[in-house]
């Protein structure tokens, strides 16, 4: 493959994952304009989550073992295709029950879309730097995008003026998409090498997942990856609503104020990729997991008896909206550490069923945290359903102990940084 072709797969790659992760994570902002525009229930609204995660799960099932013979190429152009005529009919026809459809879509088309990103990784670069590096490039990006998209949403959310304005923004993520697409349809890729597997490699490969799953070591695994993105996601989903309906910020600054969630989880992958090679990973984990409880400890009561006030803007806002989000800074490292120490431990041959299991425990997580926070939300309060985050971070803290004693310690506690979520 010609270095110009190469650079152009390689631009495609990450533009099209960037706006699937884009969409995947705008789940919360539009919950909150669901529940003020097509006043539905906070529990309703949070069946957008299902409709999202569960479908991500069915794409893993019943469509990653055919993509090898369908072409990873004309998947992602397919998906981008898909996504695009969705958000065309989202912006068209201004009904829950569309958006709930469109979230359906969108998560079949990320779940076929990480495992092509993810094989197209492999071969745009074979090698085990090269790898590592776009990779890292990829997931960094991924970031940028779920960034981009909650400015990109308050912005058409801010100018909204008919209440159904805010819809446009649909209008620019198809543009988005179809560029993707047109850059695909126009960029080669040699799939030669991802040669379709034969009926008794696919059913082998489910008789290995199911393997993993009798594994003591696997189930601690998919325990604390399932308890963390249910806390991730429950408070990604919901910090929109929370700080309109709680911290009384107007919808454009409930949206941006998100925000600093998304950036400080950012923060927090980097710079755990510095101390890991430092310290042991359990201990860095115990250390994050206490300090995000002490966040929520010390920061929620603060959030008690807020009334809205007229003219509230970034310089007068309650302390709460900047400091609460920072959770994220320390939640951040758990899952690709969690991830990386558990594939180290395991044959590289294993490795595909895993993360086939990652993401089938991962897409239940949040969709179960984000329908258990909801009816908290709904039925007792905002305040509440985050005070019961620290259920399940302390579960995860007793599963990490567990798990560090079945895998035991390398020479050094050295561990691997390069997984991403």
């Amino acid at each position: 493959m010609a270095m110009g072709t190469q650079t152009r797969a390689v631009i495609a790659l990450i533009l099209t994952y960037a706006v699937l992760g884009l969409l995947m994570n705008s789940v919360g902002v539009v919950i909150l304009q669901s529940i003020r525009h097509y006043a539905v229930t906070k529990t309703h609204a949070s069946s957008l989550e299902a409709c999202k995660d569960l479908s991500v799960v069915a794409a893993s099932f019943l469509l990653a073992t055919r993509l090898p013979a369908f072409g990873f190429r004309r998947a992602l152009i397919a998906s981008m295709l898909i996504v695009g005529a969705g958000a065309l009919l989202m912006s068209i026809a201004n009904a829950f029950w569309m958006t709930q459809l469109f979230f359906v879509v969108t998560g079949i088309c990320f779940g076929t879309g990480k495992v092509a990103t993810y094989a197209s990784i492999g071969l745009l670069r074979p090698d085990r730097a090269g790898h590592a590096s776009l990779t890292g490039l990829v997931e960094g990006v991924f970031m940028v995008g779920v960034l981009i998209g909650v400015w990109m949403f308050s912005w058409f959310i801010g100018a909204d003026a008919t209440g159904t304005d805010w819809l446009h923004v649909y209008w620019l993520i198809a543009g988005l998409c179809a560029v993707a697409a047109g850059l695909w349809a126009i960029t080669p890729l040699d799939e030669s090498k991802a040669e379709p597997e034969s009926a008794a490699a696919k059913s082998a490969g489910w008789r290995q997942m199911l393997r993993l799953l009798a594994l003591p070591t696997a189930i601690a695994f998919l325990i604390s990856i399932f308890l963390y993105v249910l806390i991730e996601q429950s408070i990604g989903t919901w910090l929109p609503t929370f700080n309109n309906e709680i911290l009384h910020l107007p919808p454009e600054m409930s949206v941006q104020a998100s925000s600093i969630f998304v950036a400080a989880l950012a923060i927090g992958r980097l710079g755990a990729s510095a101390l890991l090679r430092r310290i042991h990973w359990l201990k860095l984990m115990l250390a994050c997991i206490v300090c995000v409880a002490a966040l929520v400890l010390v920061t929620l009561p603060t959030t008690q008896g807020l009334t809205l006030r007229p003219g509230v803007g970034w310089l007068n806002a309650p302390i709460a909206a900047y400091v609460f989000p920072l959770i994220g800074v320390f939640m951040a490292p758990i899952y690709p550490t969690l991830c990386s120490v558990m594939l180290t431990s395991l044959p590289q041959e294993r490795h595909a069923a895993m993360v086939g299991l990652m993401v089938i425990f991962s897409a239940l997580g949040g969709t179960i945290g984000s329908f258990l926070t909801g009816m908290i939300f709904q039925h007792l309060s905002g305040q509440n359903a985050f005070y019961m985050t620290l259920i399940p971070l302390t579960l995860i803290a007793i599963a990490l102990i567990r798990f560090d004693r079945m895998i035991g310690r390398g020479p050094k506690g050295a561990v691997p940084v390069d997984a991403v979520s």
